[in-house]
């Protein structure tokens, strides 16, 4: 990037170069980096072509488009990912929260709201929290909630608390240290998680962008991508409240596997849902037993 250069010069070079690196979203992902670093919208870094950009902007420019082309992905370089209208900062101790999650969300909060009506308040455990988004999430829909966020990651608990800072909701947002229950006594309205889910043997297949960036605990779910859902629901009902409910993300071919595991500790199905793909996402667990 040599020369006086405007705006639209360099979103046209930035966009050439990470199509020719064989990035499939080169387009999208040149707005949603340049918009970043710039401090524009998607929409303004086309309408602003002629605005001129200066030499450091040109130089961050150019360090961002080095590091993806390396494959980090373009939320990490920006340090930050919206979530369910949230602003969730991001660091090398969390799973980057995304959209397929909202869904769990969505599926959860209906439920949530409805136990808020019915008791004037409820509690979230959300166990492996990461950036604590699903909690934040649910607890920026519903002021009346209180939730507590789990990880093991003592790094993924200080981001997931300053999120919740950053988000207007800290006060009523607490972290533990916790391998799923082990710290855990209390008993809550509604327990979310987004575990790792993927096998073990699957987990250096996969894409660059997720294998070398997101944090290896958080990806990997062991023999069959199912030990922290078997953890889970051995361990649920005794942290469940009556009528108490457990919602979980799973990988696109577990719906069978997960829900026999709720099944044999006496939960029942009560939703199942899919993701912007088609794909088996979200399972919701009612206690029966």
């Amino acid at each position: 990037m040599s020369g006086a250069l405007t705006l639209g010069a360099v979103v046209a070079e930035t966009r050439a170069a990470l199509h020719d690196a064989g990035f499939a979203d080169a387009a999208i992902e040149t707005r949603i980096l340049l918009g970043g670093l710039l401090g524009l919208s998607t929409t303004e870094v086309f309408t602003q072509a002629d605005r001129p950009v200066t030499e450091s902007e040109r130089a961050k420019i150019a360090d961002a488009v080095a590091r993806r082309l390396r494959h980090e992905p373009v939320h990490r370089i920006l340090g930050h990912r919206e979530f369910h209208g949230l602003d969730l900062t991001l660091s090398p101790d969390t799973l980057e929260p995304r959209p397929d999650t909202e869904i769990l969300v969505d599926t959860v909060l209906p439920h949530l709201q409805r136990i808020v009506a019915e008791k004037g308040s409820a509690r979230i455990l959300d166990l492996g929290t990461g950036t604590g988004a699903i909690a934040l999430a649910l607890l920026k829909e519903c002021p009346k909630a209180q939730a507590l966020g789990s990880d093991i990651s003592p790094g993924a608990l200080k981001t997931a608390a300053a999120n919740a800072h950053l988000n207007g909701v800290a006060d009523r947002f607490d972290t533990r240290e916790s391998a799923w229950f082990a710290a855990i006594e209390e008993r809550f309205d509604i327990i979310v998680s987004n575990p790792p889910y993927i096998p073990t043997e699957v987990v250096d297949a996969l894409a660059p962008d997720v294998r070398d960036y997101d944090p290896r605990a958080a990806l990997d779910g062991g023999e069959g991508g199912l030990v922290a859902y078997r953890a889970i629901a051995e361990n649920a009902a005794q942290h469940l409240l009556a009528e108490g409910l457990v919602g979980v993300e799973i990988g696109y071919d577990q719906r069978q596997s997960v829900t026999q595991l709720f099944e044999h500790s006496g939960f029942s199905l009560l939703e199942q849902h899919r993701d912007y793909g088609g794909n088996d996402r979200v399972l919701l667990f009612r206690f029966a037993g």
